[in-house]
């Protein structure tokens, strides 16, 4: 691996935006392609952060300053990632569900999912059972992500793949739950396929389930 390379995966994991941003441009300037620097960057920087948030190593104020890195490193290539070059691992639509404003978890599953190379669309919070399923149809998801903090709103998981499966769409997405509340007990009662108790397990989840 080149040592630019190697300094952007260092940076990311210290949470060094600029720098990440930096030696970005400056891989890119040497020569080496956006499709490189991304899987042999940014993509292994972001998954050795998020072994180490499973593990207990890394916290969630820590991974949010090497995913707000990942981001700036991704920002420069994002105009030169096109379809041909870079293939996405797949499209998951996230949203925080209808009566619940928490967005903590949601936003590192997001920033995780993206530095792990899928396309994420990021519905926000308060996203009611509709929305959802206008963007999985628009979109052409092939999953999607719920998240719950509040007891009072976990019921809204259960309307929302009901409203999937209204509008025959069900089939034709994955569909995993997570938030503090939430057991894998409660993912299998309403039907959804997984259940995810942190941001680093949806990112391994995702993986295998879109393998």
């Amino acid at each position: 691996m080149s040592n630019i390379l190697e300094q952007i995966q260092i940076n990311l994991y210290d949470g060094n935006f600029d720098e990440v941003e930096a030696a970005t441009k400056a891989a890119l300037e040497n020569g080496i392609a956006a499709y490189n620097i991304l899987n042999d960057g940014l993509v292994p920087g972001m998954n050795i952060v998020g072994r180490d948030f499973k593990s207990g190593v890394l916290f969630i104020p820590e991974v949010l300053m090497c995913a707000k890195a990942m981001h700036a490193g991704l920002e420069v290539l994002r105009p030169l990632l096109t379809r041909s070059e870079a293939k996405s691992q797949g499209k998951v639509v996230l949203g925080t569900v209808a009566g619940d404003l928490h967005d903590i978890g949601k936003n590192l599953v997001s920033m995780m999912l993206q530095g792990a190379g899928f396309e994420v669309v990021d519905l926000g919070t308060d996203v009611k059972p509709e929305q959802f399923v206008a963007v999985v149809r628009d979109e052409g998801a092939d999953m999607v992500g719920m998240s719950a903090l509040l007891t009072t709103t976990m019921s809204s998981m259960k309307s929302t793949i009901a409203a999937l499966e209204e509008a025959g769409l069900r089939d034709q997405v994955i569909v995993i739950v997570g938030g503090a509340p939430l057991t894998a007990e409660f993912a299998q009662a309403i039907g959804a396929d997984s259940y995810a108790p942190n941001a680093g397990a949806a990112v391994d989840t995702v993986r295998e389930l879109l393998a």
